[in-house]
């Protein structure tokens, strides 16, 4: 007897119409999946780029106990598949597929490799650095005036920190950021400018190769203190990483490094001018305050909105028979919203502690390694801002269109109001 598939859920959270809601909006519908049908059969994501079979679909996880669960088990649920929650061609996915679309013992080949790069002394040796680009970006804010905050502060620093680390020159940076968040924004009608998705998919991994590729080779030849220079020459059982590894995790690097701070950046101003009695905390003690709240930055932010894992065997959860092949999607925002963990889940609250949000993932072998720069970032340059422009106030955002991040396009603010 075959066994057919539930219905799918009528609380739908893989429309486009579900991904154009506001995160308030988005929650509504989330909220009900956690305390109803905590595990439940959607639809196939809309806007997907492959054709689908009559009963694909996918597993929503919804609930923070159940995210740090299939996080941190990668034996029933792997990585190696692919991670987005929708398909996407063979030949962009095996390209752009770094270690997080890895599974052990590979991944835990390159994670070793790669996290000298994220160790605290590393960390320690560039916040400095970015101490002082954060103190530029806010001279330049000053100076400017009222402006788009994504555009004069938000997207700036992230940009310059990763592609500082890596070695990147000044002339490429623009590029390579454009094209990292092509890799983010496909299904935005805005950002593709009547391309097709796979198509403006396509275009920005070609360049985030080629820029990667290209900074390699001169490394190669001209070895330096960075990033770049350390994968070039690092060994993984004596061997070499591949181009295509080198190439891949450079995509990851500008991706990852990229677009999650400088929208958790954009969501905290926009939570900083909802909530001024949240402002008045942090800038009466920003010291002895800002280590505590970047957590709740990054929980309330929830940049990184999904993430999917594929089953390899048949398994239950929530009396739900989960089949080996399934995706299963984990909802990361849902997880930092869930009463049972978070008391007020709807505040955005500073002094929030202890703070189990999964910002930076549920946990597992997956858990973001550059967590640690994210947060010296975040202190570094909301340290200048509640000093500097004590008053900033931000108006309506202008919201991507995607299920992967959590992204702000644009948004105005105003500096003495």
């Amino acid at each position: 007897m075959v066994q057919t598939r539930p219905d799918y859920d009528p609380v739908s959270v893989g429309s486009l119409e579900f991904w154009s809601l506001t995160p308030e909006g988005r929650e509504e519908r989330l909220r009900v999946l956690r305390d109803e049908r905590p595990v439940s059969w959607q639809r196939p994501a809309e806007g997907s780029m492959l054709p689908q079979e009559d009963d694909a679909g996918f597993w929503a996880i919804t609930r923070h106990a159940d995210i740090a669960a299939v996080s941190k088990d990668p034996e029933t649920f792997c990585s190696g598949q692919g991670v987005m929650i929708e398909d996407v061609p063979s030949d962009i996915l095996e390209a752009a597929s770094s270690f997080l679309a890895t599974d052990a013992p590979r991944h835990t080949q390159l994670r070793r490799l790669v996290s000298a790069a994220f160790t605290p002394r590393r960390v320690k040796q560039i916040e400095a650095q970015i101490a002082d680009q954060a103190r530029r970006i806010v001279d330049d804010l000053i100076a400017t005036g009222d402006c788009d905050f994504v555009d004069q502060v938000s997207r700036r620093l992230p940009m310059w920190t990763i592609y500082e680390m890596c070695g990147l020159p000044v002339e490429r940076r623009d590029d390579a950021a454009h094209a990292a968040d092509g890799m983010v924004s496909w299904a935005d009608a805005d950002v593709r400018a009547g391309l097709e998705p796979a198509d403006l998919l396509n275009q920005s991994l070609v360049t985030l190769i080629t820029i990667g590729l290209e900074l390699a080779d001169d490394r190669r030849e001209n070895p330096r203190d960075d990033l770049m220079t350390s994968l070039v020459q690092a060994e993984v059982d004596g061997e070499r990483l591949s181009e295509e590894e080198i190439a891949a995790f450079f995509v990851l690097l500008s991706v990852a490094g990229n677009d999650t701070t400088r929208n958790t950046i954009s969501r905290t101003m926009e939570a900083l001018t909802r909530f001024p009695d949240q402002r008045k905390i942090l800038q009466a003690d920003p010291d002895g305050t800002l280590n505590t709240a970047v957590d709740e930055f990054v929980r309330w932010a929830s940049p990184v909105m999904t993430f999917r894992r594929v089953a390899t065997r048949d398994v239950e959860l929530h009396g739900q028979r989960i089949r080996a092949g399934d995706w299963v999607v984990m909802f990361y925002a849902s997880g930092n919203r869930d009463e049972r963990v978070f008391t007020e889940p709807y505040t955005f609250d500073v002094t929030r502690s202890p703070n189990p949000h999964v910002g930076f993932g549920g946990g597992g072998p997956h858990f973001c390694m550059g967590n640690m720069l994210a947060r010296t970032q975040l202190r570094s340059l909301f340290g200048e801002l509640l000093r500097r422009v004590p008053d900033l106030r931000t108006g309506e955002p202008v919201q991507l269109v995607g299920n992967f991040v959590d992204g702000v396009k644009s948004m105005p603010c105003t500096l003495n109001p």
